[in-house]
């Protein structure tokens, strides 16, 4: 939703719940050095993805494909399932 990344779809890769931080594929690549630990091994840059703030994040609906809000129902046994607010329809859980 904001910074240099604006408007990129991908996949999340990591999610750190005490922070409130994810890591999603191909966006907030940041350049990390990295020292050969051992022989066979070669240093240099390597790119990797970045945590940042889950506030900055947004669900794709799954009718439309657009970024959407989420509201949250209780399914008819009991389980808790997401609904995308501009379309209404549920988003399902990918793990």
């Amino acid at each position: 939703m904001r910074g240099d990344d604006k408007g990129k779809e991908g996949k999340v890769l990591q999610v750190y719940p005490k922070t409130g931080r994810i890591k999603v594929e191909g966006i907030n690549i940041v350049k990390k050095h990295r020292k050969a630990r051992t022989a066979e091994e070669t240093s240099g840059i390597v790119e990797m993805p970045a945590p940042f703030h889950a506030s900055n994040v947004m669900l794709l609906d799954s009718k439309t494909g657009k970024p959407t809000r989420v509201r949250a129902r209780l399914d008819k046994d009991g389980t808790k399932e997401r609904i995308g607010v501009k379309s209404g329809e549920v988003i399902p859980r990918a793990r």
